[in-house]
């Protein structure tokens, strides 16, 4: 089993749930840092797992997603200054670890984590993904598995639908057909949810959806009626956000981006971060006893 961890996800969630009067020595808050440092390091501690990747995001604005549609995740405010250097914080402590730490300006951490799942798959090594997103169900077969960390668990293949809603064959379309108001993805005006929802009970796909438009009329949902109508209208929309919403399994890589085998954590560099942090003692014999897994 190989571990893929959608960093982004908990930077954030630590930098908006821990107290942001945790700063360094010259004021700097560091309350995002100290808040991945642990959960990174629980994570390890818990699992202890032979093949991990850590993904993480790099741009907002110049993703392929922007080249299609500029409007893509526009609604977003800029991060700020002193979260942008606790992520580069937040990258430093991940290579300190031993891990394999990977971004890119033009592919999202989502299209990196699907890149290795599909990898996975080529050398029969299944991938359970770390994330709090909802997309990144889509990739689940019937041998991975989506890990809510400290949050809902773990969610298997044949539990997806019962969690999401729809199974991970339909998340994708799922999300063109109603939308993303996160990413600024607008879908079909009208449909809604719960409509997405029956559609992809009814049909098997956004594309058997659009091959049977005279049989829309016939589902059990509100406003079925003129539903066929909004759809046919609105097919380049919904087409448009299927580019967006599915996760692209063919970003670069090379040998270094693959070798998710994990190394001896670097205890120098770990406690020079901390030492500029101004983090204290909890964390250090944290990863002292992480060095310590690793030699086991």
């Amino acid at each position: 089993m190989q571990y893929l961890i959608d960093a982004s996800v908990y930077v954030f969630r630590a930098y908006y749930s821990m107290p942001d009067d945790m700063v360094d020595g010259d004021g700097n808050p560091v309350n995002a840092l100290y808040g991945y440092c642990r959960f990174l390091g629980d994570f390890l501690e818990q699992v202890n797992p032979e093949y991990v990747g850590v993904l993480f995001d790099e741009s907002m604005t110049e993703s392929f997603r922007t080249e299609i549609y500029p409007e893509y995740k526009a609604n977003r405010d800029p991060a700020p200054e002193d979260l942008k250097r606790q992520f580069a914080q937040c990258r430093r402590y991940t290579r300190a670890l031993g891990l394999l730490e990977w971004g890119s300006p033009k592919y999202e951490a989502d299209d990196l984590i699907g890149t290795l799942v599909e990898h996975g798959r080529t050398v029969n090594r299944p991938s359970t993904i770390v994330t709090r997103d909802k997309d990144l169900a889509q990739l689940v077969s019937k041998n991975d598995v989506f890990w809510d960390f400290a949050g809902k668990g773990k969610i298997t293949y044949g539990e997806v639908a019962g969690v999401f809603g729809v199974p991970p064959e339909q998340i994708a379309d799922f999300l063109a057909l109603a939308g993303d108001a996160v990413d600024n993805i607008k879908g079909v005006p009208g449909v809604g949810k719960k409509t997405a929802t029956v559609l992809l009970q009814n049909f098997s796909s956004l594309d058997d959806i659009y091959d049977n438009l005279d049989r829309v009329h016939e589902i059990n949902v509100r406003g079925s009626k003129t539903l066929g109508e909004k759809l046919a209208t609105h097919k380049d929309d919904a087409y448009l956000a299927r580019k967006l919403t599915g996760i692209a399994c063919d970003a670069p890589i090379d040998d270094a981006e693959v070798a998710l085998q994990r190394s001896r954590p670097e205890l120098g560099d770990i406690n020079a971060l901390f030492d500029e942090a101004n983090i204290g003692t909890a964390l250090r014999r944290q990863a002292e006893r992480i060095a310590d897994l690793s030699r086991d």
